[in-house]
């Protein structure tokens, strides 16, 4: 009696299991990810009087960050799924390095980056834990941009050579962009319904940032090219349903 109960308990588990992750399911997951900024910067170019300069040694640096994220995932089979990844904006902080480090942060920006992939995920649909691997496309755009004042007021521009006639009030645009994403990932699935999953992606992500100032001289403009090419960690908790 004992073996046939546990044998029967041990059908009910894997009946519970046996439409995890499989054709035609939708699996929720949210939880914390990590941006790791694999950043570097050109150096900037001020555009004044019909004439380009570069500031030899100037420099820009992100700093880590730190968001929610919720991810949509939907079964076209029992491998194949497509995935939609949104989340709260991360704060990007910006920091001069090289000649600029004594700036310290030089602004920051909220950055909007929802993605799509397709994943393909390992074993078979029943099993307990599933590894898998994506590619997709990520479009990215920043709001809510504030510099800090020794940009807002153009006193970055000060110089010997110029004084103060590149000075004047200034505002900064960043580009947007399409960015390619790869990713890989774990699934643990605890029950029917709900798991845990860790992964890990990177996107291949640039922006042009541009501060106009509107100086004596007339309108300045000094642009960067950042690349921001983040590595992102994300640890979640999953729903099926």
């Amino acid at each position: 009696m004992k073996y046939s109960r546990a044998a029967m308990l041990l059908s009910i588990a894997a009946t519970s299991l046996a439409h995890a992750q499989s054709a035609g399911q939708w699996v929720v997951n949210a939880g914390w990810m990590h941006l790791a900024p694999q950043d570097s910067s050109q150096p900037l170019t001020v555009n004044a009087l019909g004439q380009s300069t570069v500031v030899p040694g100037s420099g820009s640096t992100l700093a880590n960050a730190n968001t929610f994220a919720l991810t949509t995932r939907y079964f076209v089979t029992d491998h194949v799924a497509l995935e939609t990844v949104l989340g709260i904006p991360p704060k990007l902080h910006l920091n001069g390095t090289g000649t600029l480090a004594s700036v310290g942060e030089m602004g920051t920006a909220r950055a909007w980056s929802p993605a799509a992939q397709v994943q393909y995920h390992f074993g078979e649909p029943t099993a307990r834990v599933r590894p898998y691997l994506g590619a997709g496309l990520a479009y990215v755009w920043y709001r809510d941009i504030e510099l800090s004042r020794p940009l807002a007021t153009g006193q970055i521009l000060a110089s010997p050579a110029t004084g103060s006639m590149l000075v004047g009030p200034t505002t900064a645009s960043l580009s947007k962009s399409f960015a390619p994403i790869v990713n890989a990932g774990l699934t643990y699935n605890i029950d029917a319904h709900w798991s845990i999953g860790a992964s890990v992606s990177y996107m291949w992500l640039s922006t042009t940032a541009t501060l106009t100032t509107q100086a004596p001289v007339g309108t300045v403009t000094t642009t960067s090219k950042v690349r921001i090419n983040p590595l992102a960690s994300f640890l979640s908790v999953g729903y099926q349903f």
